[in-house]
């Protein structure tokens, strides 16, 4: 019995030492283990067992007061004749930061030529650039001289006077609600792209008349996020804190690097956008918000890549429509992108099993820009 009771108590010893150690590993590694695992469950169990959203309308309204205030930002550019007595098929904003010329005239040259669109592909678009005021005061009015001679040149940048940061991306976001409301009325879609999108415009166009014929209504396509939880990680930049957000889970949205919406959800989103808190800074997320509340879901398209960089290979580009992250090789990837040949590549029997093989072995892998299915679409 001596002995037993040795072993017992040698044996509780070791099983505290070891929950003692397990304790401190998970005080330790708490933050990291929430923000990577739990909650990502938390917030995907409650999209998919609870998914009640009702909390938005009550929280993100502001008052009569307040809402005299929202964004209030006057306009430093603002062609407002661009679009305002045409109808035109598509406008697209492009997020960019007033230092990014290069970016903005890659653009201009490839994807965003409204002389190519039209002479090719028979259609009016609209491009314009959403900009706040360079960040820096001591680079501010040098910046803002180099935009007053682009915007006279090329007559497409809508710039606010507002700190153009990242915690100022849904003041950004109402800037391009609010143009389009007021200055473009006649159009028949809006999308909205960061300067480092690639647009497959041909794709895109062939894409708009199929959705034009339909009548669609009530329209929001791009990559979902869908039970995505808010980073509470401190070191993030997409860190939002519990007194702006409080909940486990985000509604349904896209990522704000490319999504497209009917015309009339453009009027809609402006009037909510209106009435709304911009306290919460995840511009993305706060159009996910400002949708729940007019009843319109986001559909998920499996050529927007969201955040990701599209492989390179003809037998992506004749159905593609968007990949993040260009910016240098903008220009080599629009001309490969839109060689007459590529709409050929993938017809007939050979062509087709061939195509489908390759994307089959870029796409169906872990953390791949598009998913599996769209091997075999």
């Amino acid at each position: 019995m001596f002995i037993n009771a040795r072993r017992i108590k040698r044996s509780i010893f070791f099983q505290l030492l070891t929950l003692c150690f397990i304790c401190s590993i998970l005080t330790v590694t708490w933050e990291e283990l929430d923000h990577h695992v739990v909650s990502h469950v938390r917030a995907f169990s409650y999209r998919y067992l609870v998914n009640d959203y009702s909390f938005i309308n009550r929280n993100f309204h502001v008052s009569r007061e307040e809402d005299d205030n929202i964004n209030k930002y006057p306009y430093l550019i603002n062609p407002q004749h661009k679009c305002q007595n045409h109808k035109v098929l598509l406008l697209l904003f492009v997020k960019s930061l007033p230092e990014h010329t290069d970016r903005r005239n890659f653009i201009r040259s490839t994807w965003g030529n409204e002389t190519y669109v039209r002479k090719e592909l028979g259609v009016d678009v609209r491009v314009v650039f959403a900009l706040g005021v360079h960040a820096h005061p001591l680079f501010r009015a040098h910046v803002q001289q180099k935009l007053i001679q682009e915007d006279h040149m090329f007559k497409d940048l809508v710039q606010q006077d507002f700190l153009d940061t990242f915690h100022n991306l849904t003041v950004k976001l109402m800037l391009q609600f609010s143009w389009a409301h007021t200055y473009c009325p006649y159009r028949q879609f809006f999308m909205s792209a960061d300067d480092d999108m690639f647009i497959h415009v041909p794709n895109l166009v062939r894409y708009l008349r199929e959705l034009n014929r339909k009548g669609v209504q009530n329209f929001w396509v791009g990559r979902v996020h869908r039970g995505s939880p808010p980073v509470r990680h401190k070191k993030s930049k997409y860190y939002v804190p519990y007194e702006v957000y409080p909940w486990v889970s985000y509604p349904d949205y896209t990522p704000g690097g490319g999504y497209l919406i009917s015309g009339d959800v453009v009027r809609k989103i402006y009037k909510v956008c209106m009435m709304l808190s911009s306290t919460l800074y995840i511009d993305d997320v706060f159009m996910g918000i400002s949708a729940k509340i007019i009843g319109v879901s986001p559909q998920n398209h499996i050529y927007f890549s969201g955040e990701g960089k599209a492989p390179s290979h003809p037998c992506i580009y004749d159905k593609m429509l968007t990949s993040h992250g260009h910016v240098t090789d903008m220009l080599d990837l629009w001309k490969e992108a839109t060689k007459p040949q590529i709409r050929n590549i993938s017809t007939g029997l050979m062509g087709n099993m061939y195509c489908t093989l390759v994307k089959a072995v870029l796409f169906c892998k872990p953390f791949s820009t598009y998913p599996c299915m769209a091997a075999f679409s």
